[in-house]
């Protein structure tokens, strides 16, 4: 009988040196098959901010890219410099931003139908606070962002136009769910409008697309005034994990969404 009670005793200090050794093989997530060299090794070209937030909560962050794999991939296209719609592209679910209530510039403003319920709600949560919000700009077609980038170019010069308009098709206003708030204009931050959004508008699934000192990455000059709707989950990872910078999680969702999808437990 001694003997073998020392063998159990054994068996219980070697299993959890054995547990120890496999640790950096086991799943991080229930919802995944990844393990933390994997995430590591994906991660592995992000700046190091981001990569650091990512690796010090992989749980979290690995909750949150679940829930977006399963989302409308709207939210996640990617519209920038390098990547574009087609001409055709026109959202089918477009409606009147006026039938609701919220402020705007001008009529017949529109915006999918998907925007419609956080950006009520945040209006009536800034409204709460004695802000208004107001839209400027909405929904734009390829034809229009043809007229307004050839404008642009005509009035100031292609060098400046690329910085403050985008070509025809690189557009993420032809996404239908894309606001500019009013004033457009280089100071609309320092508006009570520009900082409460700026500091509440991701609570509500919006994400400022051309951050200051972001142009490097964006290729457009810094717009206090431009938020595209992203779904609260996007607008959270983008705020919590990757420092605001949006055009890097959309860059680093679209080159690695084949490798989470392929690693999800269904």
């Amino acid at each position: 009988m001694k003997s073998n009670h020392s063998y159990l005793i054994l068996a219980f200090l070697i299993i959890p040196i054995l547990s120890g050794c496999a640790k950096g093989n086991t799943s991080l997530h229930p919802d995944f098959k990844i393990s933390k060299q994997e995430l590591t090794d994906v991660v592995r070209s992000l700046p190091d901010g981001i990569r650091n937030n990512i690796l010090k909560k992989p749980q979290c962050f690995l909750e949150f890219m679940e829930r977006i794999l399963r989302e409308d991939p709207a939210y996640t296209v990617l519209v920038d410099k390098s990547h574009s719609l087609t001409k055709t592209y026109i959202p089918k679910d477009l409606i009147n931003i006026n039938d609701y209530g919220i402020p705007v510039t001008k009529k017949n403003l529109k915006l999918r139908s998907i925007v419609i319920p956080d950006l009520k709600a945040m209006e009536e949560a800034a409204n709460l606070r004695g802000i208004k919000l107001t839209i400027g700009s909405s929904y734009r077609s390829y034809t229009y962002q043809n007229r307004l980038y050839s404008h642009y170019v005509k009035t100031e010069g292609r060098e400046k136009a690329d910085r403050e308009s985008a070509r025809p098709g690189h557009s993420q206003h032809q996404l239908g769910t894309t606001i500019d708030f009013y004033p457009i204009e280089d100071n609309f931050i320092e508006t009570k409008q520009g900082t409460w959004l700026s500091e509440n508008a991701w609570k509500y699934g919006f994400s400022l697309s051309y951050p200051p000192n972001a142009e490097t990455i964006t290729g457009y000059k810094y717009e206090p005034w431009h938020y595209r709707y992203v779904g609260r989950d996007v607008a959270y990872i983008i705020k919590r994990y990757f420092l605001g910078q949006q055009e890097i999680f959309l860059q680093f969702f679209n080159t690695h969404k084949k490798f989470f999808m392929e690693r999800i437990i269904s």
